[in-house]
């Protein structure tokens, strides 16, 4: 199968490529500037000639206050970017036209839901994330009206060694400031970047993956436990909690993502078979070093 990934340079797309290679397949990276990258590029004008699956992983991190300019660029980046993918694909003829898409979304679409458990068939959450969500899986399943198969991988929270994330995990907890985030109760679906990608590519392989996907680990855990298991994994406390008021002062809207409980399940993945590289939350830790 020949992949064409959009946001191949980034941490989940680079895992994704790499798991392609893995397994056979052929990948081609699609970006606006793509000369000088290593591997084969194409610029996201050229099209998806000869290609039999797109994954569209673009999408400017939300993790920065939520100002009107930066939601101007999240919405650009997510449902601008899959509209224009989407017309691309529409401009094609049937025979030529990839017959997959795996189209980035997250778990924000569920909104906060405290102790519920969130499967695929959970309906739509409140919320600004939520809102942002709605768009972008509308946006991508237009491309089921031209017979492609679209699969929406509502992701969660990924961690890997070269993730952003990690590296600010890491160095709070080094400097001894770690520690639960409000009251900590809140359940955030942590996944290994690995199964991020292990998700992708089974969807691709497989036709019995259709629709609403969950990109998260096998079990959502409160972010109070996380932070002792992170803690414990650097060997450094984690007891001087974050109080959400000052998170809402320091990030603004983003705290809200950071303060909301997602308490995702991946039954879909499980459904149809998929073996999760790193299902436990102490060996997932301690891969990343």
């Amino acid at each position: 199968m020949k992949v064409g990934v959009i946001g191949a340079s980034g941490l989940v797309g680079k895992a994704i490529c790499e798991l392609l290679q893995e397994r056979g397949h052929q990948w081609i990276g699609f970006s606006r500037s793509p000369e000088g990258r290593e591997g084969v590029w194409r610029g996201l004008e050229e099209g998806f000639e000869g290609v039999d699956a797109v994954v569209n992983m673009a999408g400017d991190s939300v993790d920065k206050r939520w100002t009107d300019e930066n939601k101007k660029k999240f919405h650009q980046s997510r449902v601008g970017v899959t509209n224009d993918l989407v017309a691309k694909l529409g401009a094609m003829s049937a025979d030529e036209r990839p017959k997959i898409l795996v189209n980035a979304s997250a778990v924000g679409f569920y909104g906060d839901q405290g102790d519920a458990v969130l499967n695929e068939g959970c309906p739509l959450g409140g919320g600004y994330l939520a809102s942002l969500c709605e768009e972008w899986e509308a946006a991508a399943v237009k491309a089921e009206h031209l017979g492609v198969r679209v699969v929406r991988g509502r992701i969660g929270v990924v961690l890997g060694s070269g993730a952003d994330s990690w590296k600010r995990m890491r160095l709070i907890f080094s400097l001894g400031g770690g520690g639960p985030l409000g009251g900590g109760q809140q359940f955030w679906p942590i996944v290994h970047v690995d199964d991020v990608a292990g998700g992708v590519v089974h969807a691709l392989e497989n036709d019995s993956v259709n629709g609403a996907l969950n990109l998260v680990g096998e079990e959502p855990v409160r972010n109070v436990e996380f932070t002792k298991a992170l803690g414990r994994a650097l060997r450094r406390p984690a007891i001087l909690p974050a109080p959400a008021f000052a998170l809402k002062l320091v990030f603004g809207g983003f705290a809200e993502a950071l303060l909301a409980s997602y308490r995702v399940v991946p039954d879909e993945l499980k459904r149809t078979g998929y073996e999760f590289r790193h299902p436990k939350l102490e060996k997932l830790l301690e891969s990343l070093g």
